[in-house]
């Protein structure tokens, strides 16, 4: 088995059928199996799948246990020498899983691959960046960041002075569309389960960083994603009050402490090494 292509759903039937319908018309040429894991979501996505695509494999979790560990419980149950962790609320294009499996085999020192992410009109998604300081969630979210200061901060953060056209290794992507192989990944450990939603992504680049393997930007591949910032679009203010942005920022807390004292493990060649927690 080539691939294994796991989606997790929480609530978004509607958008799991069009990445589904988006892989079928791909029609990728490879040995792959689709994995969806849905997080108690009562959509009825069993349903949906039973009918138009028998041949998803169905993992129903018996709680909502958020984005880590959801995507655990489909590593756990793949088969493919690669695994391939997509948001329902992706398009694939045709050649995209394949040419990022090429890109795989050819560099055995690239632990994570991640596409170019495209905004439903094609224009560009910032979805790789350094990691964080602790000033970025601030600047992100307070009026500090439109002054001259955090707009700096931010501009580094996100990579924003650079076109995102060719190929380069980064500190972390966004966990929307990550492709991994299976023994680099026995080796680094799965998504830490300790976050509910937010910074595994970050978190799990990281590791890999620590483990030796590299993380890159794939730009030849370009793939759609209907992304909205539901943490973040709200007065800075107003977040204290809205639970999605609580537990964003309760994943902040859980990063920084966990990374405390440690640098960037991509500068200067250091290399932390990991246990895979």
């Amino acid at each position: 088995m080539d691939l294994s292509i796991i989606i997790l759903n929480y609530k978004t039937k509607g958008l799991a059928r069009q990445c589904l319908k988006s892989i079928a018309l791909a029609k990728p040429e490879l040995e792959y199996e689709i994995i969806v894991v849905d997080n108690n979501s009562a959509d009825d996505i069993s349903k949906m799948l039973e009918q138009d695509f028998p041949q998803v494999k169905y993992i129903q979790s018996p709680d909502n246990v958020g984005f880590a560990a959801g995507n655990n419980l489909g590593i756990k149950e793949s088969r493919g020498r690669y695994f391939l962790i997509l948001n329902p609320d992706i398009t694939v294009m045709p050649g995209s899983l394949e040419k990022m499996m090429r890109f795989m085999d050819q560099n055995p020192k690239v632990g994570l691959v991640a596409p170019q992410l495209l905004n439903p009109d094609k224009s560009v998604q910032y979805s790789c960046y350094q990691f964080p300081t602790l000033g970025v969630p601030i600047y992100r979210r307070t009026p500090l960041g439109k002054f001259a200061h955090g707009k700096k901060v931010l501009k580094q953060y996100l990579m924003s002075d650079w076109n995102h056209a060719d190929t380069r290794e980064v500190d972390w992507c966004l966990g929307a569309c990550l492709m991994a192989r299976r023994e680099t990944v026995e080796q680094v450990g799965m998504l830490d389960q300790r976050y509910f939603m937010y910074f595994e992504d970050a978190d799990w680049c990281r590791r890999f960083w620590q483990a030796g393997f590299k993380v890159v930007y794939f730009p030849e591949v370009k793939v759609i994603h209907y992304h909205i910032r539901q943490s973040a679009d709200v007065p800075w203010f107003m977040g204290l009050f809205q639970k999605i942005s609580r537990i964003h920022m309760a994943s902040a807390l859980k990063y920084f402490w966990k990374f405390r004292g440690k640098g960037n493990p991509r500068v200067g060649g250091a290399v932390e090494r990991s246990s895979g927690s």
